[in-house]
C-alpha cells in the first residue's frame, strides 16, 4: 500500500498537527439532524453506475450523526443494499487505527459517513495513511461540507468525496475545494 498523494507535515503520523487543530477546529458547528431531502440526495448519489451493493457506514457518536447513519442503513437495506459494517468513533481519540481498519474491512463498494468535522478529519487522515480507503467511493451527509474539513486533512486527502446538502443539493471535494450544487431542477 502506498501512502496518500497528500504529504503531511510529519509523514510518520497521520494526525493533524496541533496548530492545524487550533486554527481550523475552532467553532466548528455540531452535526445537525439530517433531512429527508438530504437522505434522498445521498441515496441518489449512490445510484451511480455501477451501483454499489455493499457499504460500510461510519459515524461519530453524537445523536444527529448516529440517527443519520441509522436512517441511511434502513433506507439502503430497504432498496436491497447490504451494510457490511457500522462503525462509530469519538470526536477525539488517541488512535484512529481501530475505526479506520473496521470501516475498510470486508472491502465495501462504498463508504457512507455521518460525522462531525474534526473527528472525521482525523479518521480520514488515518484512512488515507493506513488503509485502501478511496474517497472517490465515499459519500457523506451535509455536516462534512465545511471547508475546514479539507484544511484539516490536506487538499488531496479527500479528493473525490461527494455528499448531500440539507436542502437536497449535493457537494463534492476536488483539489481541496468543496463545491456545492443546487438540487436538480432548481435555478441558481
Amino acid at each position: 500500500m502506498s501512502p496518500p498523494a497528500d504529504p503531511s507535515e510529519n509523514p510518520l503520523s497521520p494526525l493533524a498537527s496541533a496548530d492545524d487543530v487550533t486554527t481550523y477546529a475552532r467553532d466548528l458547528p455540531a452535526p445537525q439532524p439530517h433531512t429527508e431531502a438530504e437522505l434522498e440526495a445521498l441515496l441518489g448519489l449512490l445510484a451511480m453506475k455501477p451501483q454499489p451493493r455493499t457499504v460500510a457506514i461510519g459515524h461519530s457518536r453524537d445523536g444527529p450523526s448516529s440517527a443519520a447513519a441509522e436512517a441511511f442503513a434502513s433506507a439502503w437495506q430497504a432498496r436491497g443494499g447490504q451494510v457490511l459494517a457500522v462503525v462509530n468513533w469519538p470526536e477525539t481519540a488517541a488512535s484512529w487505527l481501530r475505526p479506520a481498519t473496521r470501516l475498510t474491512a470486508g472491502g465495501p463498494d462504498a463508504w457512507v459517513i455521518a460525522a462531525g468535522v474534526l473527528g472525521f478529519a482525523q479518521l480520514a487522515r488515518r484512512l488515507r495513511h493506513s488503509t485502501d480507503f478511496d474517497p472517490a467511493r465515499a459519500f457523506a451527509f451535509a455536516t462534512l461540507s465545511d471547508s475546514r474539513l479539507t484544511a484539516l486533512t490536506g487538499p488531496a486527502a479527500l479528493h473525490g468525496l461527494r455528499g448531500a446538502s440539507a436542502d437536497g443539493g449535493t457537494w463534492d471535494v476536488r483539489r481541496g475545494w468543496i463545491t456545492s450544487y443546487p438540487r436538480t431542477g432548481e435555478r441558481v
